[in-house]
């Protein structure tokens, strides 16, 4: 499809696949963090697998909502080394994982995170770029300028952007108007995350709703093959959300 394919979405800690399956399917991948942050969210904490189950890792960035995303100050880094040594613990015996290390341990030793922001939006574009190959155009809706509140502040930043086409998680559904961006002349679509393939993942039972870290140490240079590859050059961003998906934006 011709024109310009853009989504908004704010910055997460080390996201999940499908995060950077949606960066993959546009032209321009927009960062919306000066909107409120919430806490205990994908802001500031993810999921990896280890032997007991699914594990957290979070952040220390207060519980405060009187902030904005770009303004949540990282005041203690000691979660730094404490999260890399929780990775370390789990994935030593991940195929890949030494392979990847040196890129890890600079991002998680190599400097001291100060905002969350700039940490979550950095971390993103290194491995979108870095590991998994894509080449999408990363901007920050502060750089835009936009009017207006919730929804109507998304469509002023899709105007401001110049899209024909608008990507979204499958969540939000449940605000959008479709005849809002119809009458803008851009298309709306819903990604759909129900079609990703398993990949060798240590610690069965297989679990998708983990941060993408796990399929990349787990299969290595073959893990854009299990976000997007398997498609064959086809697109999964133009249909309904099925019944079920992961409670990921």
């Amino acid at each position: 499809m011709n024109g310009h394919k853009v989504a908004i979405i704010q910055s997460s800690y080390i996201p999940w696949k499908g995060y950077f399956d949606i960066i993959h399917d546009v032209d321009e991948f927009i960062f919306f963090d000066d909107v409120q942050f919430t806490s205990r969210d994908w802001r500031s904490r993810n999921r990896i697998k280890a032997a007991g189950g699914a594990h957290w890792l979070t952040v220390p960035a207060g519980a405060n909502r009187n902030r904005l995303i770009c303004e949540v100050a990282l005041d203690d880094p000691a979660w730094q080394e404490k999260h890399w040594k929780t990775l370390c613990h789990n994935y030593s015996r991940a195929p890949f994982f030494r392979q990847y290390t040196p890129f890890f341990e600079e991002l998680y030793l190599g400097q001291t995170w100060v905002n969350l922001s700039e940490m979550n939006q950095s971390m993103t574009q290194r491995i979108a770029r870095e590991l998994l190959g894509i080449r999408t155009v990363f901007t920050d809706s502060r750089s835009y300028a936009a009017q207006g509140a919730k929804l109507e502040r998304i469509i002023d930043l899709l105007r401001l952007s110049g899209a024909t086409s608008y990507l979204s998680g499958p969540l939000a559904a449940d605000y959008l108007e479709p005849s809002k961006f119809a009458a803008l002349g851009i298309d709306l679509r819903l990604k759909d995350y129900s079609d990703y393939p398993e990949y060798p993942q240590l610690y069965p039972p297989f679990e998708h709703t983990v941060s993408v870290l796990d399929l990349i140490f787990n299969t290595g240079p073959q893990a854009p093959e299990y976000i997007w590859g398997h498609r064959c050059g086809t697109t999964n961003n133009d249909r309904s959300p099925p019944a079920q998906t992961p409670s990921y934006p």
